[in-house]
């Protein structure tokens, strides 16, 4: 459980650093530097390899961290509008947890919604 809550701390805080406009301006500086050596290394195969090897694997961890932090958003959402739900007068309890149905319930629901929206909206 320690290493889910490290790992979740780390994703989080990596999530948010990111994208922030520091993040973005050392990205971009190292991207000018690796141009700028390039003509002192010929354009060589392993110049662009470096960086070629660099973002990938930055890609790489990145997909795994913020995707992380996501999901974690994702599952606050979904449990804060279930509460909204639950705790509304006149709600369908139905749709608590909806995100954990299969696509057929959530077809027929949307299709529910829309048709109770096309009964309610006012005659042109």
């Amino acid at each position: 459980m320690e290493l889910q809550h490290r790992f979740a701390s780390i994703a989080s805080r990596t999530a948010h650093e990111s994208g922030r406009p520091w993040a973005f301006l050392l990205a971009l500086g190292t991207v000018v530097a690796w141009a700028v050596t390039g003509p002192f290394f010929d354009f060589s195969e392993n110049w662009q390899l470096v960086i070629n090897t660099g973002t990938t694997i930055v890609t790489f961890l990145m997909v795994f961290l913020i995707q992380n932090a996501q999901n974690r958003d994702t599952q606050a959402i979904q449990l804060k509008l279930d509460e909204l739900i639950r705790a509304t007068q006149g709600a369908h309890n139905t749709l608590i947890a909806l995100e954990e149905q299969g696509e057929e319930v959530v077809a027929q629901v949307r299709a529910e919604l829309a048709e109770a929206c096309e009964e309610r909206a006012p005659a042109r």
